[in-house]
């Protein structure tokens, strides 16, 4: 187990790392297209690093966040480069790393979210989306696609314009995170029927009538 998650964490940083390297060797990095802000980013890094740490609020952040983000990605690539294209490879490599990582974690290690984990999960993933919303500002960007919606076919273009797909993104997101909570804590109970319920074990019931004492 620890070796593949270890083979795991180094295939998803060699493709996300590579596609910066892939950029600058071609000369094509630029501030306003290519730092690290999507969330697909950090689901990248908080895969690597649960992989190898198993550190349970980076395994909670990789299982919601690939099932929504990275699974989009996967099935709406926003990807200018077609196969054979290096780009092609790094895109899918990371995308369906972290799907792998999220799914390895938490249904196979059985390292399922913990009580109030959606709360956590959307409090980070707004304050993420702050701090993108201002590096959008200043380098005229359109990370997170806050600004405008992307190019290619999305889910996205079912929902309103600017800026009213984010408020809706926002709400189907939230939605999104208690359905993938609800399927996990499903798994857990037929996986390992005998864990206690997040409310504790059931404590026996204390036996009516006067108390025998020994003679």
């Amino acid at each position: 187990m620890r070796a593949y998650a270890l083979a795991l964490a180094l295939v998803i940083l060699a493709a996300w790392v590579g596609e910066y390297v892939a950029d600058a060797v071609l000369g094509i990095w630029a501030v306003k297209y290519t730092l690290p802000l999507q969330l697909t980013d950090a689901v990248s890094a908080a895969a690597v690093l649960a992989l190898l740490s198993r550190r349970r609020l980076l395994i909670e952040l990789t299982y919601f966040w690939a099932f929504t983000a990275s699974l989009q990605a996967v099935l709406t690539p926003d990807l200018a480069q077609i196969f054979p294209s290096i780009f092609y490879f790094t895109y899918f490599t990371y995308h369906v790393g972290a799907i792998v990582a999220a799914s390895f974690l938490v249904f196979g290690c059985r390292l399922y979210p913990r009580a109030g984990a959606v709360g956590r999960v959307y409090a980070i993933t707004f304050a993420f989306t702050v701090l993108v919303a201002a590096a959008d500002l200043l380098t005229g960007g359109n990370y997170m696609y806050l600004r405008d919606k992307p190019a290619h076919s999305s889910l996205l273009n079912l929902m309103g314009s600017w800026p009213w797909y984010i408020v809706e993104t926002a709400a189907l997101a939230f939605l999104m995170l208690v359905c993938l909570a609800g399927l996990a804590r499903a798994v857990r109970a037929v996986a390992d029927p005998s864990t206690p319920t997040p409310a504790g074990p059931v404590t026996p019931a204390r036996p009516r009538g006067r108390p025998q004492h020994s003679q």
